[in-house]
């Protein structure tokens, strides 16, 4: 049995007709840029992440920098994040010159330690970016405390999490801006690259809305420089079908996890360690939304060579955490200067967990994990 770590064809298949009639659409329209359909999908995501405002852009890479831009970030800012990340919560911070400081993870959640936050805080620090890793939310209350307290903006990396929530309320809309993507793999994926950013404060979308074309505010006329930062109106299109089915999907996530977790602990593998929902406990009906179903085990390359061997996709997120990527070694860490961040990076293994993944694939899973465990 093949099971691949995701499979889009699946998907698209459910919503074959009406993603095409939407592209033709556009098509017939001719008009591809910052369209109709754009505004659509802003309101669309601001609401359902209980946000004022929503500005599409190009990438979910490109939310985080424009975020920060209209935050007015300086070379030489230091702006305080995770090291267990995709690669672009830190390369925006590095790509305007500002300086990424890293505090270790919490082992249960992956998400950023608050406790360690107020420790790193110097007169050059200007924003905190927490990291929902995985689709579970970080641990925001803290972090908007201490951030509240030294007067710090708060940007919420929310590429993966896009419906999670934490205490009743979605991230993305907890700290100043919060900023999605939707690449292909997200669960709100697209047919390509692009983002939004969200937030409450009408003079920051406005100031977002400018720097996503340019800076220039009427057109042809630059008080700033900005970037070309928009979203395509056909990435809209696709994007508007897909979210009136994405709390549907959500639930399969949800359901296709708690499968795993019952497996899982029936067979009692001692050698492994499963994904916790930390915030399960406080009755959100997204609490972790599962982008990755990422187990942990110290054998995690040879596991993900006899998931390969059984036909079973598997992928390493991430295999380097960012304070030991060669691009940062002028920072001055080590290896050790995050042990968590550098264990989870050796141990941890996401598994396929995508909607339309069957009883008898997840079984398949399961059944070959113990298999390499017991023998």
């Amino acid at each position: 049995m093949k099971v691949p770590l995701l499979d889009l064809q699946a998907q698209y298949a459910t919503i074959r007709d009406e993603a095409r009639t939407a592209i033709d659409e556009v098509c017939e329209s001719q008009h591809f840029i910052l369209g109709p359909r754009v505004q659509r999908l802003e309101a669309a995501i601001a609401a359902y992440s209980g946000a004022a405002f929503g500005i599409g852009v190009s990438s979910g890479t490109d939310a985080l920098l424009v975020a920060l831009m209209a935050l007015d970030v300086k070379p030489g800012d230091e702006i305080i994040t995770t090291p267990y990340s995709f690669f672009a919560t830190a390369g925006a911070i590095a790509r305007l010159g500002a300086v990424p400081v890293f505090v270790d993870i919490d082992d249960r959640s992956y998400n950023m330690d608050p406790s360690l936050i107020e420790r790193v805080i110097t007169p050059r620090t200007r924003v905190i970016i927490p990291v929902h890793l995985f689709g579970q939310a970080a641990d925001m209350d803290p972090i908007l405390a201490v951030a509240a307290a030294y007067g710090l903006a708060v940007v919420e990396d929310a590429a993966q999490a896009i419906g999670t929530e934490y205490k009743g309320r979605r991230v993305g809309a907890l700290g100043q801006v919060g900023c999605f993507s939707f690449f292909p793999s997200k669960n709100l994926g697209g047919f390509g690259d692009g983002g939004m950013v969200v937030t409450s404060d009408p003079q920051l979308a406005e100031r977002l809305r400018v720097l996503r074309s340019h800076g220039g505010k009427p057109k042809y006329h630059h008080s700033v420089v900005g970037g070309n930062f928009r979203l395509d109106e056909i990435q809209a299109a696709v994007l508007l079908v897909k979210l009136k089915f994405l709390d549907q999907w959500t639930a399969r996530r949800q359901r296709n996890a708690g499968e795993y977790d019952r497996l899982f602990r029936n067979a009692a593998i001692d050698d492994l360690r499963l994904p916790e929902a930390v915030w399960r406990q406080s009755g959100d009906a997204h609490h972790h939304i599962y982008n990755q179903f990422s187990v942990r085990t110290p054998r995690r390359d040879a596991l993900q060579a006899h998931f390969k061997n059984a036909g079973i996709g598997t992928e390493v997120y991430y295999p380097v955490p960012l304070h030991e990527q060669k691009c940062f070694a002028d920072l001055g860490y080590s290896a050790t200067s995050f042990p968590l961040s550098h264990r989870a990076a050796g141990e941890a293994l996401p598994l396929p967990i995508y909607p339309e993944l069957t009883d008898a694939q997840i079984l398949h899973v399961v059944e070959t994990a113990v298999s390499f465990f017991r023998a």
